[in-house]
């Protein structure tokens, strides 16, 4: 069964990256969300398997929006991608729940690959 898919990025032409890789490699993109508030409404309207969230967002920070999934109780896992590769951000996401942390600009391949561990 393939995996429903949330691309969280303020950047059109990363979520088309993203978005292109993952339907490429099977995998069903159900939504898109460009700023914080969008990727919260959408991850408790949608119930994705997987959310890819970008860590700087016009409005929040995705570590915040890591906060809010967990303590909502959001079982999706979530792969954080962020041009900040700071091992404090990197640690601070992991620890909220993040199952991986991609820094930009990253392959398709390192994509899959963080995707495939979900």
């Amino acid at each position: 069964m393939s995996k429903n898919v949330l691309i969280v990025d303020d950047s059109l032409y990363m979520r088309k990256i993203i978005k292109d890789a993952m339907e490429a490699n099977g995998y069903n993109v159900i939504g898109q969300a460009a700023n914080g508030e969008e990727a919260i409404d959408m991850a408790f309207d949608l119930m994705p398997d997987l959310i890819t969230l970008d860590n700087i967002l016009p409005d929040m920070i995705g570590t915040d929006i890591l906060k809010v999934y967990k303590e909502e109780g959001l079982k999706s896992k979530v792969i954080m991608i962020s041009a900040v590769g700071q091992e404090s951000v990197v640690n601070e996401g992991i620890s909220l729940g993040a199952v991986d942390y991609l820094v930009k600009p990253f392959t398709n391949e390192q994509l899959i690959a963080a995707i495939a561990k979900t």
